[in-house]
């Protein structure tokens, strides 16, 4: 069987994307089992390798060859998006520059994806600063490759050893949570969980959704009864059509190591209700994932880490289990 060609954004210039891109191309295991390609700058990544050690990259791609060249492609590469000044930025500083040359290099992996040169995409970390600064108003990966792919649902997901679950709401404030939620929306939510996780395990999976409110709301007596009106319904739509699920779980201890021997992945009904549990126990081994896209896209869980980019300092393992997921859903 052929390797899978994968698509690897560098992310924002000025954090540990590259570094973390050069950690991945010299990855043994990854070449073993997939193709990457860096969407990325080739002058840009051979200056953080002068910086930082890491053996700099030996294949290069320009864009004008690339739609002929991904056809036979079997080696680490760097597809070269000329055109940002590698030479004229300060790196652990993001700007409008970094911003939109980090959302050039998504742009042309979505093009790659949905032209079937590239199997999937795996994301390296963006500034959402920088972004806003560039005049891009996504707030994050998530609904970037859900609009551009036009999926008719999509959620964020993390898939870990140790817990994996997915999000009904994502970048929005607490006071806007509420409003977010519906039935439909969060049967949506468990559908694309066990669709992903049933493929991911090999097995029907165990789902666990989460209450909104302390203590699930102990029955109406905190919140405006959002456990019993808004999420009850969608785990008994779920339960009617065979899935194994349970809930509304008590969001304190849903998590305790006891329970999480009993559920494959968790449904949480906000960001930080996910990311606290699922950063505590798996910070660098934690894949970020879109399900519902017509492409696999996973991500790193980390973020742009300025405070020690172009240091050699970088842990590139989020990345590598990014891709080495990207590989396995892509089959």
């Amino acid at each position: 069987m052929s390797k899978p060609l994968i698509a690897i954004t560098m992310g924002d210039p000025a954090g540990v994307g590259p570094e973390i891109c050069l950690q991945l191309l010299a990855n043994e295991t990854v070449r073993s089992i997939a193709t990457p390609v860096i969407f990325g700058d080739a002058r840009l990544l051979s200056r953080c390798a002068r910086q930082t050690g890491l053996p700099a990259p030996r294949r290069i791609v320009s864009e004008i060859e690339w739609a002929e060249k991904c056809q036979t492609l079997d080696e680490p590469a760097v597809l070269d998006l000329f055109g940002f000044d590698a030479e004229g930025f300060t790196p652990g500083t993001v700007s409008a520059s970094t911003g939109s040359a980090a959302y050039r290099y998504i742009e042309k992996s979505i093009a790659a994806a949905l032209a079937g040169q590239v199997a999937a995409v795996a994301t390296a970390p963006i500034n959402k600063e920088a972004l806003r600064a560039a005049g891009i108003l996504y707030p994050g990966h998530t609904e970037m490759f859900a609009e551009k792919m036009q999926a008719p649902r999509s959620c964020m997901a993390f898939f870990s050893e140790v817990m994996i679950c997915s999000l009904v709401t994502v970048h929005i404030g607490y006071q806007d949570v509420v409003p977010a939620l519906s039935t439909p929306r969060i049967l949506e939510v468990i559908e694309l969980t066990a669709d992903a996780v049933q493929r991911h395990l090999g097995r029907k999976p165990r789902l666990a959704v989460c209450g909104l409110n302390p203590h699930a709301g102990e029955h109406g007596l905190f919140g405006q009864r959002e456990e019993e009106t808004l999420i009850l319904p969608a785990i008994e739509a779920a339960r009617a059509k065979g899935m194994t699920i349970e809930g509304p779980l008590p969001p304190d201890t849903a998590f305790i190591p006891a329970k999480r021997k009993t559920v494959d992945a968790y449904i949480c009904m906000y960001h930080d209700q996910a990311l606290i549990p699922l950063k505590a126990l798996a910070f660098d081994s934690a894949v970020n994932t879109t399900l519902g896209l017509s492409v696999p896209r996973t991500s790193v869980d980390h973020g742009t880490a300025c405070d020690i980019a172009w240091q050699g300092k970088a842990n590139g393992n989020s990345l590598v289990e990014a891709v080495l997921l990207a590989a396995k859903l892509a089959r």
